[in-house]
């Protein structure tokens, strides 16, 4: 189908701007502009309490936030990893969507500040996301969670992440993952899909910028093929959480994740795959404007409720 009004108006209204493609600055640069795009979220809801700690890492304490809804203790966990290629992107950049799901699901939320490229290569991201994980398992009384109900999500790098650590957990055997919720999740180093073809630009996420992402994460185009990095290339997808895959019809990453679920589901695992058509890569982070952004929130959310029960 095509472009839906409110889609369209947003790519007008970002047109407007005048602004250089994200891919034609220095990341530093890029991350100023990026938060720019906060305009479009939908306003941060209150939440019971909202906490920011350090938890420590392998190398730096990584920065994480936790919001926690009203109701009685111990809560469900979702560990939220935010986007933006691992180059650009914040906790603040996920503030909005990490309350709603915080209230609707009736969960706590933990969202992670890992380490950025180009400064910190991979797999940097990938340790960090971890770490951030098995913090949370062995210390989740010590914020209200059950370390029994844990699930972990993202948005397009965040997705990759939420995959990498889905996988992590179950070769390390732990944490337990309960659900994993990838909003349209970069899962392979490669540009060759029909997806790339026919959404590659003209729908603010390019395959130009997306190269652009990829060479400042990678240290090489060999990283690419490790299942840490990619992981619709991993041999075994068995055994893992059940999963929410949420697409755009005008997205490149759109084939690769739903690739990844049908990949999923071969191997066993209960996969729910929900296509948004007519809108665009990271509409679930512009859901000020976009109907369908409060839609797949509220889908994730519904999900993440149902599988804590």
């Amino acid at each position: 189908m095509p472009l839906n009004d409110q889609t369209q108006l947003i790519l007008n209204q970002i047109k407007t701007l005048g602004l250089p493609p994200l891919n034609e600055l220095e990341p530093i640069q890029a991350r100023e502009q990026a938060a720019q795009a906060d305009q479009f979220s939908h306003k941060p809801e209150p939440v019971a309490r909202v906490e920011n700690r350090l938890i420590p890492g392998s190398t730096v304490d990584i920065p994480i936030r936790i919001y926690t809804p009203a109701g009685n203790p111990p809560f469900p966990i979702l560990v939220f990893f935010h986007g933006g290629g691992w180059v650009i992107g914040s906790l603040d950049a996920v503030d909005s969507i990490c309350r709603t799901l915080a209230n609707q699901a009736g969960c706590i939320v933990v969202s992670v500040d890992y380490r950025l490229a180009p400064e910190h290569k991979f797999p940097a991201a990938v340790e960090d996301a971890y770490t951030a994980i098995e913090w949370v398992a062995k210390n989740a009384a010590s914020f209200q969670g059950d370390p029994k109900r844990i699930a972990v999500g993202g948005d397009s790098a965040g997705g990759n992440l939420a995959a990498v650590v889905a996988l992590l957990s179950r070769d390390r055997n732990f944490p337990s993952l309960s659900y994993q919720v990838l909003f349209y999740p970069a899962t392979q180093y490669g540009f060759d899909t029909d997806s790339h073809r026919q959404n590659g630009k003209d729908y603010l996420l390019t395959t130009e910028l997306l190269v652009w992402f990829w060479h400042h994460y990678l240290s090489s185009a060999a990283d690419g093929q490790n299942p840490q990095a990619s992981p619709l290339l991993a041999g075994d997808l068995s055994n893992l959480p059940p999963a929410l895959i949420i697409t755009p019809e005008y997205d490149p990453l759109r084939d690769e994740g739903e690739a990844y679920g049908m990949r999923l589901q071969k191997a066993g695992v209960s996969v729910r795959m929900t296509r948004y058509d007519g809108t665009i890569h990271g509409f679930v982070g512009m859901a000020h404007v976009l109907d369908q952004g409060r839609e797949a929130l509220a889908e994730a959310a519904v999900a993440l409720q149902s599988q804590f029960t």
